[in-house]
């Protein structure tokens, strides 16, 4: 048999109301510290303390038990809640989820108002699975010919050569340069901290929140190569580098004498991006690619700042030293295409505002060291990432609703089995061959 004590440590704090053993127990404790029916003082307050509960409970069942007494009948202070007791589950009518608006699902607030149910029946459905969370991201709006471009794109990187009876691999993409420009910023407006209790705050300041530092970047990447034993033959990246320059400063200030040379910002136009791809990029390219014989397609986004694929100057640039480089332009409107803005860029931003940058040139720093160190076989999977989104292109007829679905690339990785390319089913082959014509 349970002490009192022992009874009183059952905790009730996973249930609000007593059991009926407890209330038993808090009767008997009072008929004990009772005279003549009148409790001693301080009765209620105590068990109060011992259950966890408030002294009106307490004098609840008391009264209660005295009640029964003064009838003549056998003392009953069990609970009066038996059956389906307490707050009843709201249940929420399917046919309004679907009637809503799409502009009427965006979050919990909206959903309150446009289902006629308070945030907190929401949350509670959601977290049972009765309604779907889901996040949704602003996509470029596509005309017919962007949809056709798009079309084109995707089945002119198929290998038909290698076709086989039910399925049409992609090419390999080792010769395709990935360019493209980011901006980074020296830090986030919200940043989250996991600090011990005793630990500070940290404090983060800026002239404006409206204005944060920031500086464009220009990234080029192609695909890793890998022997037969999964050594790294080729990175891959061949470089990121900064929109900057150095200038003298104007006037002192209490961090620097007039005259001392800053880092700042460059404004990037047309003779910019061409100076950088000649100067930097092509060199960049001719120094690190694993096969001067091959040729080079530098895929850009159609940007205003970028240059024209058939630029003199650049050309003449490209084709000295035996190299073969060309650029070519991804379809317009899409940046899904494109493995920078596909993964490669949020992956190596997440690096780098792990760092804590102060000045321009420390944020370049942090920029390159992210780059740097950027696994290959992440980069590689970018790639595999790309062909999965050009298949989904080509089943919705070029256009960029879709859901690219995952293939757990990293577990394919350590079976030893994740493919060199993916394949694309001949019938989408042929219903988008049927589309365009």
């Amino acid at each position: 048999m349970n002490s009192p004590q022992e009874i009183a440590s059952i905790s009730t704090k996973h249930s609000r109301n007593l059991t009926n053993q407890q209330r038993q127990t808090i009767y008997e404790m009072l008929l004990k510290q009772s005279k003549d029916g009148v409790l001693s003082k301080g009765s209620l307050t105590s068990l109060a303390t011992m259950f966890s509960v408030s002294p009106k409970t307490i004098g609840r069942i008391w009264k209660q038990a005295k009640l029964c007494m003064e009838n003549g009948l056998v003392v009953n202070v069990s609970s009066k809640l038996t059956g389906n007791v307490g707050r009843k589950k709201i249940l929420i009518d399917p046919r309004k989820v679907s009637e809503n608006s799409s502009s009427a699902k965006n979050q919990y607030s909206v959903n309150s108002k446009g289902f006629e149910y308070v945030k907190s029946t929401i949350h509670r459905r959601v977290k049972e699975g009765f309604i779907r969370a889901h996040s949704n991201a602003v996509k470029p709006d596509l005309t017919d010919e962007n949809k056709k471009t798009r079309l084109e794109f995707c089945l002119s990187k198929l290998d038909l050569t290698n076709a086989g009876i039910n399925t049409i691999p992609f090419d390999g993409m080792f010769n395709q340069v990935h360019i493209d420009e980011k901006w980074f910023f020296m830090t986030r407006e919200s940043e989250r901290y996991y600090l011990l209790p005793e630990e500070d705050e940290p404090v983060r300041t800026c002239k404006s929140k409206r204005f944060i530092t920031k500086v464009m970047f220009l990234a080029a990447v192609a695909r890793p190569r890998f022997d037969e034993s999964g050594n790294v033959k080729f990175s891959g990246k061949i470089g990121i580098f900064p929109f900057v320059h150095k200038e003298p400063a104007k006037r002192k200030s209490k961090n620097r004498i007039a005259g001392t040379m800053e880092t700042k910002p460059m404004l990037v136009t047309k003779d910019v991006t061409r100076a950088y791809m000649i100067e930097k990029i092509l060199p960049a390219i001719k120094s690190k690619w694993p096969d001067k014989m091959e040729t080079v397609y530098i895929q850009q986004d159609n940007a205003k700042p970028h240059i024209n694929p058939k630029d003199v100057e650049f050309l003449k640039a490209a084709s000295s030293d035996g190299f073969d480089i060309q650029i070519s332009c991804q379809p317009p409107n899409s940046p899904d295409l494109n493995v920078l803005d596909l993964g490669f860029f949020r992956a190596i931003q997440s690096l780098q505002h792990q760092e804590a940058p102060r000045t321009i040139d420390e944020l370049i720093n942090a920029v390159e060291k992210s780059f740097n160190e950027f696994p290959e076989n992440s980069l590689n999977n970018v790639f595999l990432t790309l062909q999965n989104c050009m298949i989904e292109v080509m089943k919705v007829g070029g256009g960029n609703n879709y859901k690219v679905p995952h293939m757990g690339k990293d577990k394919l990785q350590n079976q030893g089995n994740l493919p060199t390319t993916l394949e694309c089913h001949r019938r989408i082959v042929q219903q988008d061959l049927n589309h365009l014509n």
